[in-house]
């Protein structure tokens, strides 16, 4: 990638840590999603993280992303990290023409060979829909559930199931909930969330390492708790969640419960716990996160038995290059592909 594109008026390209984080921090409202820590954390040897800067008059826009060579070509493509990202803005609303916007970074994608970019966006950042008004196409996948921590606790338990209220008060019973952000029990964390993923089949790319998980919490970019359930009788950790907190949002990022012991339910007093701790920081919103593939099946089901308040999961896409795409796609697209999936040439790389 040529460095000519570093600075140019409006538009810069970050990779410094210090500034990526002023930059968030000047913004105002971001995620953990967008930080320069999760970012390095998530890409590969061969991929470049880079937050996007653009400023007009008094707006600002900030887009991070990660920059991927395109194997066995001249060509690079863009996509965001894994969970929920997206682009952050200040001082943008619906009267924002963002004509200017589209133009510059349209040509920076054109004169770093990037033929197409994908991101998740964040349902909690607002306008984002106004900032890639009229760029790609943005679509929606199914809905997330939130719970609203600006309720009352009593008015959030109201939304619950009587299920869920039901293995709440038994849990209770039977366990004690315990709150940790400490790098000693990251082994604890570990070996039940490894035991849930070889339950459920996991791919392997979600079996990351215990530097991964140092790392993750030790990054000061954002808050990581870990919370545990253990079982009274025997002290057993018998369930636990990570759950990441940046400015108002806090995100269930991952969890798992021992086989054993899945028919107490142990992880739905743990959300309870969350919710609780959250509400009492002022948080605003504590995102459970939607179904496996954004489908409406048991996970989804299981997550809206906490809440009804269900926010809109969205995706961007954007080809750059339609010559380039279309050649690519052409020359590794196999009859197994499915045909929503973007960018399309990647398909078989999974």
């Amino acid at each position: 990638m040529s460095n000519k594109s570093k600075l140019k008026n409006n538009f810069k390209i970050i990779v410094d840590k210090a500034e990526w984080q002023q930059t968030l921090n000047d913004i105002g409202h971001f995620d953990f999603y967008h930080t320069y820590d999760y970012h390095y954390l998530s890409k590969k040897n061969d991929e470049k993280a880079v937050l996007f800067k653009y400023t007009e008059e008094n707006y600002v826009i900030c887009f991070p992303f990660l920059i991927r060579k395109i194997k066995n070509s001249a060509f690079f493509d863009a996509t965001s990290v894994y969970g929920y990202a997206g682009p952050l803005q200040k001082n943008i609303d619906a009267n924002f023409n963002n004509q200017h916007f589209i133009k510059t970074i349209n040509d920076y994608f054109v004169e770093e060979n990037i033929i197409s970019v994908f991101s998740r966006l964040n349902p909690f950042i607002k306008n984002q829909s106004i900032v890639l008004n009229n760029i790609g196409e943005t679509k929606s996948l199914g809905n997330i559930v939130n719970i609203d921590l600006t309720k009352n606790l009593e008015k959030q338990k109201e939304n619950f199931s009587k299920t869920t209220v039901r293995y709440i008060n038994k849990g209770k019973k039977l366990c004690d909930v315990r709150l940790s952000n400490c790098p000693s029990d990251v082994d604890n964390f570990i070996n039940i969330y490894y035991e849930n993923m070889e339950r459920v089949k996991a791919k392997k790319d979600y079996y990351f390492s215990k530097e991964y998980f140092l790392k993750f919490i030790n990054s000061t970019d954002y808050q990581t708790d870990i919370f545990f359930a253990i079982y009274k009788e025997t002290k057993e950790i018998i369930s636990a969640a990570l759950v990441v907190k940046t400015n108002d949002v806090v995100q269930y990022h991952l969890s798992g419960t021992k086989s054993d012991y899945l028919h107490l339910s142990p992880i739905r007093m743990i959300i309870d716990e969350i919710r609780i701790s959250a509400t009492k920081e002022n948080k605003t919103f504590f995102n459970l996160g939607g179904g496996l593939g954004n489908m409406n099946d048991g996970i989804f089901r299981f997550k809206s038995s906490f809440s009804k308040d269900f926010k809109p999961f969205k995706i961007w896409k954007h080809i750059v290059n339609l010559n380039a795409y279309n050649r690519l796609t052409e020359e590794h697209v196999t009859p197994e592909c499915d045909p929503d999936f973007f960018p399309l040439y990647r398909c078989n790389e999974l």
